[in-house]
């Protein structure tokens, strides 16, 4: 057993923590884990034979109850976001002090989250986009197809008559998909409904119209 081991191993024993096992590779903790069943469990995130996220994932796979908490000298946002996806409770700082290890060890047990304040308001930032997302692609599924293709060709400037001739639709069946392009987007106006699409993401440039314009948005559909 290293030396920094046998520290931390002393001084959660101390703080009247339970260790039931120690081992030195992801596949053994895996092993270990599903056949101990232990409240909590204390990873490296970087191990020989499995690293720490493969080992949670597994672990929460089959002991959904086991509350893993990593520990990293990495604050990579992309990293901890996956760790915490593959079912960690906490990721935390490697370098943090050991008395706060036993503090973190009966939070987690208690079912508190072990993240730094950094870690925590990168989260919240993730959870705020992740609403967004979801936001852009509920509005995306009210419109239908076909007033998916109007707003694109809208946002390129063209007028009722062209979209009718390059749809191969009636006048008046492009007025009714823009009355509900507008009604569905909150908008009173065909410059609002395209100010409001280009805000939420609902058309973006790159898309080519048949004349040769310019539009916003991915592949049309056919209706």
């Amino acid at each position: 057993m290293s030396r920094t081991r046998r520290i931390i191993s002393d001084r959660l024993t101390a703080d009247d923590i339970e260790i039931v096992a120690q081992v030195r590779n992801g596949e053994d903790a895996v092993e270990r884990a599903l056949d101990l069943r232990p409240d909590v469990i204390v990873m490296d995130l970087v191990m020989p034979r499995c690293d720490g996220i493969t080992a949670t994932r597994r672990i929460a796979a089959e002991a959904p109850e086991i509350q893993v908490v990593l520990l990293s000298v990495s604050s990579d946002e992309q990293v901890v976001l996956l760790a915490l996806r593959s079912g960690a409770a906490g990721f935390l700082d490697k370098r943090l002090e050991i008395d706060a290890l036993a503090r973190v060890v009966r939070g987690v047990h208690a079912g508190e989250a072990a993240l730094a304040r950094a870690t925590t308001r990168m989260v919240i930032r993730e959870f705020r986009a992740m609403s967004l997302r979801t936001e852009v692609k509920a509005e995306r599924s009210q419109l239908s197809p076909r007033e998916r293709q109007v707003l694109e060709l809208l946002a390129a400037a063209h007028t009722t008559e062209e979209i009718s001739l390059e749809l191969g639709l009636v006048t008046e069946t492009v007025r009714t998909h823009v009355k509900a392009i507008l009604r569905k987007l909150d908008a009173h106006s065909r410059q609002e409904a395209i100010a409001v699409a280009r805000k939420r993401g609902l058309v973006v440039p790159s898309f080519q119209s048949l004349s040769g314009r310019t539009a916003g948005t991915p592949a049309r559909s056919p209706s």
